[in-house]
């Protein structure tokens, strides 16, 4: 046999290895392929494949260990068994970015299904591994670092504290400041994950200086990363009160209040929950809210969802109203605005209005302005009667913003009486009669 032929038989395996492999890749995409791979010991078949010397023969061997990990707790422990973690974890810190991105899908895999899993993955000695991954230049490295990191944080207090002891916390702060969409989500989440569980854990995240890069991407039009985003600060906000205090001093109001009228539910929802976490530790949190406008704006996000989305909003009314009668009264003022506003374009006996024009806030005001503009250029009775009452007067008291929609109502109202009334009426008038009287003189014989 020639050296060619000999050559061959090694080409011939080497081709039927890589065939394998991407074969093997492509069907574990599929759910009903699974079981069969699995009984026909898949598994042993990919552990030396990851030691293959062709780079490309490892990478795809170790993506199908992924995809099959991925699919239930069964074959991610069959990972375990198969002594394959510590190979996956040797090779994080050896091999090129595509084998280091194969080898923490992997890791994330496994660790996703339950605490011993994720367990499983550190005590092989992954979150050294995967944290040195975070640094690497290769952004989808450094994603598939975080992913796995966020895996595994996301189970418990303690496995959140060893992925805080390996040093995570700052490079994912720092990860959240790339430039990369898909590196801000995923790294923005694994903040997340590790905040939720207690104080301490929130703290330690807070420490690095978390909360500023995460209130700077508030409005960042992405939805997954607003998503993302909006968890962590709720997650951080709601284990006490100086940690909340320190989510509003990033100056998250008024801005959070926008994501309550986003498109996407989640990001409603997300920032309702964000806010209850704030209200619900004290009284001037909740005033807090309450005066830049955020009762008003979580009402108004409740009527615009359905089912569940709607609970954190629902709790959080709860939690500023149970603080005092005054943010009670809040509340109900708050929810009662838009039954008000409908019942007010209904109306057309100006009587039942006119003690509005005394007590109503802006905000209605210019709804009962609005009225009388319809109602008064078309009844004479009525217009005599809003002059007798006080009405045309007290219209005349109003200061409204130039160019606002109350003025423009409030022009069109005097537009239906005499200049010679309206001016007596306004502010200041009388005084300049008086001053008439005063220096009349009369005549004398």
């Amino acid at each position: 046999m020639s050296q060619r032929q000999v050559l061959q038989v090694f080409e011939l395996y080497q081709n039927a290895r890589t065939r394998f492999v991407q074969m093997v890749a492509e069907q574990a995409t599929r759910p009903q392929n699974i079981e069969t791979l699995q009984n026909a010991g898949i598994m042993s078949l990919l552990r030396p494949l990851l030691l293959d010397v062709v780079p490309t023969i490892q990478q795809t061997a170790a993506l199908a260990l992924g995809r099959l990990a991925n699919y239930n707790d069964d074959l991610a422990e069959a990972v375990v068994k198969g002594d394959i973690l510590p190979q996956l974890v040797y090779s994080l810190a050896e091999q090129n970015c595509v084998y280091k991105k194969a080898a923490a899908f992997v890791l994330r895999a496994v660790g996703k299904h339950s605490p011993q899993l994720a367990q499983a993955t550190v005590d092989c000695g992954a979150l050294d591994s995967l944290v040195i991954c975070l640094e690497d230049f290769d952004p989808g490295v450094k994603e598939a670092a975080a992913w796995a990191l966020a895996y595994i944080a996301r189970h418990n207090a303690e496995l959140s504290q060893a992925v805080v002891d390996a040093g995570a916390v700052p490079l994912l702060v720092l990860c959240i400041q790339e430039p990369e969409i898909a590196l801000k989500r995923i790294a923005a989440s694994a903040l997340s994950d590790i905040s939720k569980h207690s104080p301490e854990l929130a703290q330690t995240v807070v420490d690095v200086g978390a909360i500023a890069h995460l209130a700077q991407m508030i409005l960042n039009p992405d939805e997954k990363l607003k998503q993302q985003v909006l968890a962590a600060l709720s997650h951080i906000s709601k284990h006490s009160v100086d940690l909340a205090e320190m989510v509003v001093e990033a100056e998250i109001f008024p801005v959070v209040l926008t994501c309550l009228k986003d498109k996407d539910d989640f990001v409603k929802k997300n920032a309702c929950t964000l806010i209850r976490e704030i209200a619900k530790h004290t009284p001037e949190l909740s005033q807090l809210i309450v005066n830049a406008g955020g009762v008003a704006a979580v009402i108004d996000c409740i009527g615009s969802c359905k089912g569940n989305i709607r609970l954190p909003g629902i709790m959080m009314l709860g939690y500023v109203a149970a603080h005092s009668e005054n943010l009670a009264m809040a509340v109900i003022i708050s929810k009662s605005k838009k039954a008000i506003k409908n019942i007010i374009q209904k109306c057309t006996y100006l009587p039942a209005l006119e003690p509005f024009l005394y007590d109503a806030p802006p905000n209605i005001l210019k709804y009962v302005a609005g009225q009388f503009s319809k109602v008064l250029p078309h009844d004479s009775k009525a217009r005599r009667l809003f002059v007798t009452s006080g009405g045309l007067k007290k219209i005349q008291e109003i200061k409204a913003e130039p160019g606002s929609i109350l003025q423009e109502y409030i022009n069109d109202i005097n537009s239906c009486y005499p200049e010679e009334i309206v001016r007596y009426y306004s502010p200041g008038y009388s005084d300049i009669l008086l001053q008439r009287v005063d220096s009349y003189q009369p005549l004398t014989n």
